[in-house]
């Protein structure tokens, strides 16, 4: 028998142990032995709750039972669940995790912490819900140079931009809709400022770039509060939609670029159609291709459906993991290219003609492509491809009402 405890039981936690119950038969036949909740640890009761005589307090009789062989945390945050990680791992337990903002902040202490004491430390929820992304980006892709990741990783705010569009409502009343459905914080800061799309593609990327960790703070950020109902009105009548995109950029000999930001993707994109809260994420590898990972991206059963997952994987052997890998630290050196001296592909608009467009950013000095996408009696557009981020803005203040955006090509 394979005993389990569970730290946190919340929407996930609580998840986690009905998948456990509910395919008990499946999972048996697969790990061939029986995977056990020996404990719930929460600070509250849950009466009526089929697992109520599983809770404990004490978290000492769960760290302490040498029966216990793997911790699952859905606890969130990164403090105490940062601690009882530690001390977890520390004893030997391998632990599994939706917790994305423990593993972009502290994960290469923890693998390591891991490595040292026998275990193994698993998230494949903590990026995309229950799509299945790190497993793949591990083992399935581990012949590829990964050259570019793409990916629509928060539904909030795919499900805002969404409704603004769909709705005609403005971004605030777009928000106040998302919390009164249960798809927003009260407190939305995390989702709708890119915080939480910056953690997963922390996570992303550190793999992708086979195991040099990208910290959160590399990773240049811009949320959707600033997204207009004119922007969005503006995008289709360039025939797109406008998309919270976490972009790896790998494409290059030199160093890789990472940000996120709010994109204009054309109709012909992959990612053009995922709407609401749904989660697409593009792999590009240099001998596949591209393929799209996509579903459920948060959600009480889709995410214990990949916690689940990794606990099968975790109560086998250590060495049976092939990709139970730590992440180097790089100490002072950043990893992936300063977001001002990396090259994107932006469309820059304002009132006036076209040509004053082009010539800004002529003037400017760039080698860029210049595409007119727009030319009417209201506003005109360029398409600029091969700019230099930190020449952006310094165009499109020298144009009068202009406004500008990344392209999703």
């Amino acid at each position: 028998m394979k005993n389990v405890a569970i730290l946190g039981f919340g929407v996930v936690g609580s998840g986690v142990a009905e998948v456990l119950s509910m395919n008990s038969d499946k999972i048996r036949r697969h790990v061939g032995d029986e995977v056990k909740i020996k404990y719930i640890l929460d600070l509250r009761d849950f009466p009526g709750s089929p697992f109520e005589s599983l809770v404990t307090h004490d978290a000492d009789q769960v760290f302490g039972d040498p029966e216990v062989s793997v911790i699952v945390e859905t606890i969130g945050g990164a403090r105490i669940a940062y601690e009882y990680t530690k001390r977890a791992l520390s004893s030997g337990k391998s632990v599994v995790t939706s917790n994305k903002e423990l593993v972009a902040t502290h994960g290469p202490e923890l693998m390591e912490l891991a490595k040292q004491n026998g275990c193994i430390y698993l998230y494949e929820a903590a990026v995309g819900g229950g799509i299945p992304i790190i497993r793949p980006l591990h083992r399935c892709l581990a012949a590829n140079k990964v050259v570019r990741i793409a990916g629509i990783v928060n539904g909030t705010t795919n499900y805002i931009l969404t409704n603004m569009r769909d709705n005609g409502v403005s971004y605030d009343e777009a928000l106040k809709q998302a919390q009164a459905n249960g798809y927003a914080e009260q407190n939305p800061t995390a989702d709708v400022e890119g915080i939480d799309a910056q953690r997963k593609l922390s996570i992303l990327s550190s793999i992708a770039l086979d195991g040099k960790y990208v910290s959160p703070e590399e990773i240049d950020t811009t949320g959707i509060s600033s997204v207009t109902l004119d922007d969005i009105k503006f995008a289709g009548r360039l025939g797109c939609k406008i998309k919270l995109l976490a972009v790896l950029d790998n494409s290059d000999d030199g160093k890789p670029s990472v940000y996120v930001a709010p994109h204009f993707v054309r109709a012909t994109s992959v990612l053009y159609p995922v709407e609401d809260v749904f989660n697409a994420i593009v792999v590009e590898g240099n001998a596949l291709g591209e393929s799209m990972f996509y579903g459920q991206g948060a959600g009480k059963l889709p995410t214990a459906s990949a916690v689940v997952g990794d606990i099968l994987e975790a109560v086998l052997p250590v060495d049976a993991i092939a990709y139970a890998h730590n992440w180097a630290v790089s100490g002072s050196e950043r990893v992936t290219l300063p977001y001002a001296d990396a090259v994107s592909s932006i469309v820059i608009w304002a009132p006036g003609s076209v040509d004053s467009l082009a010539a800004a950013v002529l003037a400017s000095g760039s080698q860029a492509e210049v595409e007119t996408v727009l030319d009417s009696s209201d506003v005109s557009a360029v398409f600029v491809r091969g700019i230099r981020n930190g020449d952006v803005d310094a165009i499109a203040s020298s144009i009068p009402g202009a406004k500008w955006m990344h392209m999703y090509e």
